[in-house]
């Protein structure tokens, strides 16, 4: 398994929100539902769209561009045109900064 590394502060993601953050050329969309936060590949397999623009249901994501969906806890593709699953990452609040295991 890879390292833990900060990509932002807790409070950038609102209950019920997404935000993509930047990790050199990668870029990692977490989601956040009450305590519970999920870390995952913001670009859609599909046509490259962003996700954490898209709707968040639960723990499901849905593309802003073709209504693909994917489950956040395991990055599988739930419906829609997208070919393949997401990755997902481990994620964990330490001292107010997430933190995502790459």
């Amino acid at each position: 398994m890879g390292e833990f590394v900060t990509v932002g502060p807790v409070d950038a993601v609102e209950d019920n929100g997404m935000v993509a953050f930047s990790l050199g050329p990668k870029r990692i969309g977490v989601a956040r539902r009450g305590d519970t936060f999920y870390a995952f590949d913001d670009l859609c397999t599909h046509a490259a769209c962003s996700l954490s623009d898209g709707e968040l249901e639960g723990a499901t994501v849905f593309c802003p561009c073709h209504m693909g969906q994917f489950d956040l806890a395991t990055g599988e593709v739930l419906d829609g045109p997208p070919p393949k699953a997401i990755r997902v990452y481990p994620v964990t609040a330490v001292n107010g900064e997430l933190q995502v295991q790459i």
